[in-house]
């Protein structure tokens, strides 16, 4: 089927509709993103894993967890921390 762009197919997001994964993607991405954006941060200011974790009060092996993109369990007080610790804000929207 061809769209109004020239394209023919589903898009992606239809795609991961009928696979039924669409949020656990939309999901990991975001938190792949997070992720690079706090450890560019961390390079922005000059700031190792230590030293970011004594900032966060917390633990070298939290702030791992964290910056991994494959663990799921990051609460928000960790990215709330995280941020403050780079002098960023933390925003979360609904759309």
């Amino acid at each position: 089927m061809e769209n109004k762009r020239g394209r023919i197919g589903a898009s992606f997001a239809d795609f991961l509709d009928e696979q039924g994964i669409r949020e656990d993607v939309e999901g990991q991405a975001v938190k792949e993103l997070i992720a690079e954006q706090i450890t560019a941060a961390m390079k922005e200011k000059g700031l190792t894993k230590v030293a970011m974790a004594e900032l966060m009060h917390t633990t070298r092996a939290q702030l791992d967890r964290l910056l991994d993109p494959g663990n799921p369990s990051v609460t928000l007080t960790t990215l709330q921390r995280a941020a403050k610790a780079v002098g960023r804000n933390l925003t979360i929207a609904l759309t």
